[in-house]
């Protein structure tokens, strides 16, 4: 019985955003790679993904506060909230102390968060829009971490974040047309549209790039229709990811 009422309560605290994951590593690995681990990734790790929590939980309160008749409803994201929030202070307060940047960084971040915030608050954080906002600042999250590494961001940081910008932004749209608007032509065709243009975007930054965007041309092509299973399609965007990891650190390291 305990066993289980953890597991409630642990995924009441974990955001059930499965594919989020993905888009936060992926981008703070590639940094890391790129500018060299370094012992402060330790702490940075964590507290990026403590924000995250964190930003999730805020926008559930902000959400459910607007929406919900049940005044528990919203309440059941305060704990989470103070908890992940009181530990990411803790995280962050040594990084900021010992690299004041990293303020700025964060300062960066917040209009983005700020638009989460009203698509939330509107109840429309499946909206292609907001999604691709949330993006941008998880892709700005791999110069942080090359920054962090190396010191500097030298040009080879800023294509990778582009690359990562580019795939991101396209595994919107991708997933859309596997779930959500799956019966929308519309939805199909711009996402095919919008990875062919990324691969020549990709390709022109780096050629390295052409392989693993080629591949996510084709499954934006092949799999849409094709009734693939929800947990199919998030393992697939896992291969992918890793698969882009590995071509952005190839690039870097035999550069054409």
């Amino acid at each position: 019985m305990s066993t289980s009422r953890g597991r409630r309560a642990l995924r009441r605290w974990i955001p059930n955003q499965h594919g989020a994951w993905a888009m936060l590593l992926v981008p703070f690995l590639a940094g890391a790679l790129l500018g060299g681990f370094v012992g402060r990734h330790a702490l940075l790790l964590p507290a990026w993904l403590l924000a995250y929590c964190t930003a999730f939980h805020g926008q559930q309160y902000v959400r459910l506060r607007r929406l919900s008749r049940n005044p528990r409803a919203p309440r059941r994201h305060l704990a989470p909230l103070a908890g992940f929030g009181a530990a990411f202070v803790l995280c962050a307060i040594p990084l900021a102390v010992a690299h004041p940047w990293l303020l700025l960084a964060a300062l960066c971040a917040a209009p983005f968060f700020a638009v989460n915030i009203v698509y939330a608050y509107r109840n429309e954080e499946r909206a292609t829009v907001n999604g691709i906002v949330a993006v941008v600042p998880a892709c700005g999250m791999l110069l942080v971490s090359d920054r962090l590494g190396s010191g500097t961001v030298d040009s080879g940081a800023w294509t990778a974040a582009v690359a990562c910008l580019l795939y991101f932004t396209g595994t919107v749209l991708y997933v859309k047309t596997m779930i959500r608007e799956r019966g929308s032509e519309a939805f199909r065709v711009a996402s095919a549209v919008y990875h062919g243009l990324a691969v020549v975007a990709a390709v022109s930054l780096d050629p390295w790039l052409a392989v693993p965007f080629v591949v996510f041309l084709l499954r934006a092509v092949a799999m849409p229709g094709r009734g693939v299973r929800v947990a199919v399609v998030g393992a697939v965007e896992v291969l992918c990811s890793v698969l882009l990891l590995a071509f952005i650190v190839c690039g870097h390291l035999f550069p054409c």
